[in-house]
């Protein structure tokens, strides 16, 4: 983890300095691969063994990609399918099929695809709840580690993606959890961002009394809980966060006292109204409309949604205000403001058994290629990559992308995985399906506590 974070505060230095006015300097990029100086000359870059842009042969070819971004027109999907529509234009012969679904549904069909056959590219997370049982079943093709040495791949972001040493996947995300807030809404009624968590819950209180969601809570798909959790344990536990998760699965004990504390503050901010009514079984989608059409003052999820500022689906003024800032500190806690959740988050692999094995790791390699899913995911406003993005910073970026930038310059540690992905699948499965009872008061902390713990064993 220490590892990790030296890496991406380096990364965040350099992102500052281009920002202080060096942005568009060509001494400060990095020097050109042969893909991108074909590429800016106005050709076809050259095929290379790493993935250029040519296919192999001129043969008729299908890649099948599973993906979790069924939004193909902002964000994320939209990126995704960028580089699927570029990739096809340069190699004629290769047709690309796309199938995506929201994540849950996707993880679902995933594990059917595990079992009879698996799509050619298919999207992963490199955390141990997803990523063990997956390779235990020999499913993903193992990818050549060295071809991605000059691909700014940020240090340590590839760990989560090995077994025994070897590679079988690549991450895309640098993963912060946020709340999203709407700037001229706090101006309008003098509302101020919080510094502790006992102000969060004030302010809360006044959202609330003004006739509006506090904040929209993703409580049906039980993962965003997971890391609301995960981010307060952070706050209450401060640099302690992964030993104590990992002495917790490990024995399957999760009576420390940090986890009680971290899950009764979660359980009280509950019952003060802090969510949505219904919030336990409101979908992303649902969840992130009530924000976006303003009857949210706050919005809490991942740095994967900055492209909200970025998304002329959302009306402007509420687009054009939209700001972050991190969970705030807890009373008592040994997580200070600087200490934040962040981890490195999904990717991308190949099927062992793909009919065109060559082909789809050719693609993945082009898809990373570090002028496409960093630099389009960073004009498009999706969030941090796992690989540098400095070179890519124009002075134009939004506030939001700014904001987040600072959020990663001035990190002093960050977790590493949340808790409900620390453990096995079984693990995984109980704390996002035994979260929401906890939190609306249905079950005990004690129980909830016993019920992840029994799935570790």
């Amino acid at each position: 983890m220490k590892k990790r974070f030296i890496a991406l505060m380096l990364t965040a230095v350099m992102a500052a300095s281009l920002f202080a006015g060096c942005g568009n300097s060509n001494n400060d990029k990095p020097a050109a691969s042969p893909a991108q100086e074909a590429s800016e000359e106005g050709s076809p870059a050259a095929p290379e063994e790493a993935g250029g842009t040519e296919a192999a042969s001129a043969e008729e070819v299908t890649i099948k990609l599973f993906s979790n971004l069924p939004d193909r027109k902002n964000g994320q999907g939209l990126v995704e399918q960028m580089i699927i529509d570029e990739y096809m234009e340069a190699n004629p012969n290769v047709k690309i099929e796309v199938e995506a679904l929201d994540e849950e549904a996707y993880k679902t069909k995933f594990k059917a695809y595990a079992m009879n056959g698996m799509p050619d590219v298919v999207s992963i997370w490199g955390q141990p709840a997803f990523l063990d049982e997956v390779l235990d079943a020999g499913v993903l093709a193992e990818l050549n580690e060295a071809d991605y040495a000059d691909y700014g791949f940020i240090a340590g972001s590839l760990e989560g993606f090995k077994k025994d040493g070897k590679l079988y996947g690549l991450p895309r995300n640098t993963d912060i959890m946020l709340f999203y807030y709407n700037q001229k809404m706090f101006d309008d009624n003098g509302w101020k961002v919080p510094a502790t968590y006992d102000e969060l819950m004030g302010l809360c209180a006044d959202i609330k009394a003004a006739g509006l969601t506090p904040v929209a809570m993703d409580g049906g798909d039980g993962w965003p809980m997971a890391c609301f959790l995960t981010d307060i344990l952070v706050k209450v536990a401060g640099t302690d966060y992964a030993d104590i998760v990992r002495d917790a699965v490990a024995s399957g004990d999760f009576t420390a006292p940090e986890i009680q504390e971290a899950t009764q503050i979660l359980v009280d901010s509950v019952e003060a109204g802090m969510f949505q009514m219904g919030y336990d079984s409101q979908d992303y989608g649902t969840t992130m409309n009530l924000f976006t059409n303003g009857q949210a003052a706050m919005y809490c999820m991942g740095s994967w949604d900055c492209s909200m500022a970025l998304n002329e689906d959302i009306a402007p003024e509420i687009r054009d205000n939209i700001r972050a800032f991190t969970m705030p500190v807890v009373d008592g806690g040994r997580g200070g403001a600087n200490d934040i959740a962040a981890w490195n988050g999904g990717g991308y692999a190949v099927s062992a058994n793909s009919t065109v094995k060559d082909e789809a790791v050719r693609f993945l390699n082009y898809m990373y290629q570090p002028d496409k899913l960093s630099k389009y995911g960073w004009e498009n406003g999706v969030g941090m990559s796992a690989q540098d993005q400095t070179a890519y910073l124009a002075g134009n970026e939004t506030e939001l992308q700014k904001q987040v930038m600072d959020i990663l310059k001035n990190a002093t540690s960050v977790s590493g995985t949340p808790i409900n992905d620390c453990g096995p699948s079984a693990f995984k499965t109980a704390i996002e399906s035994e979260i929401q009872g906890v939190s609306n008061g249905s079950t005990s902390i004690e129980d909830f506590l016993a019920a992840i713990g029994a799935a570790c064993k």
